[in-house]
C-alpha cells in the first residue's frame, strides 16, 4: 500500500529533510512541498489525486499547522488526510492530540523516528482499507461479529478484545479502559457515550454516567452496586431499570 503525501514547512532546511525521508520510503510518494499552511491548504483543493498524509509544521504565519489541521475536513467516514506534526516545541503534544494527529515528531528527529510515524500511517490506512469483494453467494452469509476494537492511545491505535475490559470509567473528556491482562489501564481522547455505541450490548452495559462493566467480569450483585474482582462500582437510579432486568436473570 502507497501513501500519497506532502510535506508542509515554513524553514526551508526543515522542509528539505522531511521531503528527503519521504522520497527514501518505499511506501510512500511525495505529492507536493509548501512552505505555508496556506499554500498547503490551497494546494490540498485543488490536488488531482488524494492525500493521504500530511507532515506537518505547528508554527508558522498566518495560519498554523494546529489551525491547518482543525480545518481540514475529513468527512464522516474519516477518508482525509491523516495528520503527522513535525515541530520543535513540545507543548503542542496535547493539542496535536486533540485534533486527532497521528503522530507528533519532535524536531531534530531521526530517519528511523520518522519511518515508525510512517509505518503507523501505513498500519492505519491499512485497518481503514475496505476489504476484497465477496463471492457471489456470500451475501448470505452474515460476516462474522469482531470480537476486539481499536481504541486511539499516544498516537497508536490500540487493539484491545472485548473479552479483556474489566470495565470503563468516563473522565470528562477521556475514558479509562481497565483489562483484566495489564494492571495499567489505557487512557483514550473519547467520550464514555461514543465508546458506549461501539460495544456490544450483550457483553457491557453502562451502570452509571461513569461506568461501563463486562458483563462476563461481574463477580457479585450487591444492593446498588457490583463487584468487579476487587473493585466495587455503583449502580446510578438513571441506569436502575434496565440493571433490575439484567440481574432478574441471575436468579
Amino acid at each position: 500500500m502507497t501513501l500519497t503525501c506532502i510535506a508542509v514547512d515554513d524553514e526551508p532546511l526543515a522542509l528539505k529533510l522531511v521531503s528527503h525521508f519521504i522520497e527514501q520510503t518505499p511506501f510512500l510518494q511525495l505529492v507536493g512541498t509548501y512552505s505555508s499552511a496556506v499554500a498547503a491548504l490551497r494546494g490540498l483543493q485543488h490536488q488531482p489525486t488524494p492525500v493521504d498524509l500530511l507532515f506537518l509544521d505547528i508554527q508558522m504565519p498566518d495560519l498554523n499547522g494546529l489551525e491547518l489541521a482543525r480545518v481540514l475536513d475529513r468527512g464522516p467516514g474519516g477518508n482525509g488526510p491523516r495528520v503527522v506534526f513535525t515541530t520543535a516545541f513540545n507543548q503542542y503534544a496535547l493539542e496535536g492530540y486533540k485534533v486527532d494527529a497521528l503522530d507528533y515528531l519532535l524536531k531534530p528527529f531521526t530517519y528511523e523516528e520518522f519511518l515508525r510515524a510512517a509505518q503507523k500511517a501505513q498500519s492505519y490506512a491499512a485497518l481503514k482499507q475496505p476489504s476484497s469483494s465477496p463471492a457471489p453467494n456470500a451475501s448470505s452469509v452474515p460476516a462474522p461479529e469482531e470480537d476486539y476494537l481499536y481504541l486511539k492511545v499516544e498516537y497508536q491505535l490500540v487493539r484491545v478484545p472485548y473479552q479483556d475490559i474489566l470495565y470503563v470509567e468516563g473522565l470528562k473528556d477521556y475514558v479509562k479502559v481497565h483489562r483484566r491482562s495489564e494492571a495499567r489501564p489505557l487512557l483514550s481522547l473519547m467520550s464514555l457515550k461514543s465508546l458506549e455505541e461501539r460495544l456490544p450490548a450483550r457483553q457491557f452495559m453502562r451502570i452509571h454516567r461513569s461506568y461501563i462493566v463486562g458483563l462476563q467480569h461481574i463477580t457479585a450483585i450487591g444492593r446498588g452496586a457490583v463487584q468487579i474482582g476487587a473493585e466495587t462500582i455503583p449502580v446510578s437510579d438513571g441506569y436502575r431499570e434496565a440493571f433490575d432486568q439484567f440481574i432478574s436473570r441471575w436468579k
